[in-house]
C-alpha cells in the first residue's frame, strides 16, 4: 500500500509498505479515502516537534470504507462509511474511567504521537470508529475531527441559546466553533485580521465580523453584547489573546483557553474574581463524534464551506508546501486516496 511518511522536517516522501492485518478481535481494516491536513500537521512539517519522532506518517482527520472487521466487533461493519475519533488513551486510569481519555496522562493523538492515516489502509480497535450516511461525501466526512473540537468546545462552556459568543480567530477551528454554537442557536461574532477569513465566517452564519486589525474590537463587541459576551474562546490559542479574553467577557462569563502556547499569560487574579469568570480548558474531543455525526447526516454542519483544495496522496508534498504558502485563502486542504 502507498504510505506518505514524513522522512524529516519539509520532507514528506510516498513509499510502499505492507498492507496492515487484523490482529485483535475488536480491530477493524478501514480503507482510507479522505484526510484533512491540520494545523498540527502543518507544524510537524514546517517545524518538527519535540514529541514527534520521525519518520511519521500523519494524518488524523480521516474518513474510509469498512473492509474487513474482527470476529467481536459489533458497532460497524463490512461496506460502513466510517471517520476515526484519533484520541488514543490507556482506558485504564481513574480519568480514562471518569470518561475523560482526551486528558489522559498517556493520551496520544493518531498521526501525531503514533503513525496516522496518511496511507492506504489502517487497523484500529472498533470503538474508534463511528459510521455515517453514505449521503454524506468522504471529503465532507473528513471534517468530523475538527468538528468534533468545536463541538467539545462548545460543551464544555455550557453554550446555549441564550448565550453571545464571541470567537477569536476564523481558522479551521474558529469557524468549526463558530458551526457548532450556532448549532445551539447562539448568537456569534467572529474575529479575525484576515478579511478573506471573515468573509468565509460570514458565509457560516456569523451575526457579526469584525477585522481586529481595521476595528476596535472591545468596542465591537460591547455593541454586540452590552456588558460583554457571555462566552469567549481564543481559536487562535497564543497567551495576549487570552488575555484579551478576560476582558470581553461579562460578569459569570466563560473563557476557552484551547492553545498550547508555553509563554505565560498576564491575567491579573482580580479580573476573573470580579466577574466571577469560569475559565475552561479544551483539548481535542471527549465523546463528541456521535454528535458531530449527526450533525452532518442531518445538514446542521455546512463541511463543503471549509473544504478549499484538494490533493492526491502523490502530491501531497505540493499540498503541505501551497497550504503554508497561501494560508489567508486556504481553510482545509484534504488529501485524497
Amino acid at each position: 500500500m502507498r504510505a506518505a511518511k514524513l522522512v524529516e522536517v519539509q520532507k514528506i516522501e510516498v513509499v510502499e509498505m505492507e498492507k496492515p492485518e487484523i490482529k485483535k478481535d475488536n480491530e477493524v481494516l478501514v480503507q482510507v479515502k479522505a484526510v484533512g491536513i491540520c494545523g498540527t500537521d502543518l507544524h510537524i512539517f514546517h517545524d518538527g516537534r519535540a514529541d514527534v519522532t520521525l519518520p511519521r506518517i500523519m494524518g488524523h482527520e480521516l474518513s474510509g470504507l469498512v473492509k474487513e472487521v474482527g470476529k467481536n466487533v459489533t458497532n460497524v461493519k463490512v461496506g460502513d462509511r466510517v471517520v476515526l475519533d484519533p484520541v488514543f488513551a490507556c482506558n485504564t486510569c481513574d480519568i480514562c474511567k471518569s470518561g475523560h481519555p482526551n486528558v489522559c496522562s498517556d493520551v496520544k493523538c493518531y498521526g501525531v504521537q503514533m503513525d496516522g492515516g496518511y496511507c492506504d489502509y489502517i487497523v484500529v480497535e472498533d470503538y474508534h470508529l463511528y459510521p455515517f450516511d453514505p449521503s454524506i461525501t468522504y471529503e465532507q466526512a473528513a471534517l468530523a475531527e475538527p468538528f468534533s473540537i468545536g463541538v467539545n468546545i462548545v460543551n464544555r462552556t455550557m453554550t446555549s441559546e441564550s448565550d453571545a459568543v464571541v470567537v477569536i480567530g476564523s481558522g479551521t477551528i474558529g469557524l468549526c466553533i463558530l458551526q457548532a454554537a450556532k448549532g445551539v442557536g447562539a448568537k456569534v461574532l467572529v474575529s479575525d485580521v484576515v478579511d478573506e477569513k471573515l468573509a468565509k465566517a460570514k458565509e457560516m452564519g456569523a451575526d457579526v465580523i469584525v477585522n481586529s486589525a481595521k476595528e476596535n474590537l472591545a468596542e465591537a463587541v460591547e455593541k454586540f453584547s452590552p456588558g460583554g459576551a457571555s462566552v469567549v474562546i481564543d481559536a487562535v490559542g497564543i497567551a495576549p489573546l487570552t488575555e484579551q479574553a478576560v476582558d470581553l467577557t461579562c460578569p459569570t462569563g466563560r473563557v476557552a483557553v484551547i492553545g498550547f502556547d508555553a509563554k505565560p499569560a498576564q491575567i491579573p487574579p482580580v479580573k476573573i474574581t470580579k466577574k466571577e469568570l469560569t475559565l475552561v480548558g479544551s483539548r481535542m474531543n471527549c465523546h463528541q463524534f456521535p454528535k458531530v455525526v449527526e450533525w452532518l447526516n442531518e445538514g446542521k454542519i455546512n463541511a463543503d464551506l471549509m473544504i478549499s483544495r484538494t490533493y492526491p496522496v502523490e502530491e501531497i508534498q505540493k499540498a503541505f508546501e501551497d497550504t503554508i504558502a497561501n494560508g489567508k485563502d486556504i481553510v482545509k486542504t484534504l488529501i485524497t486516496f
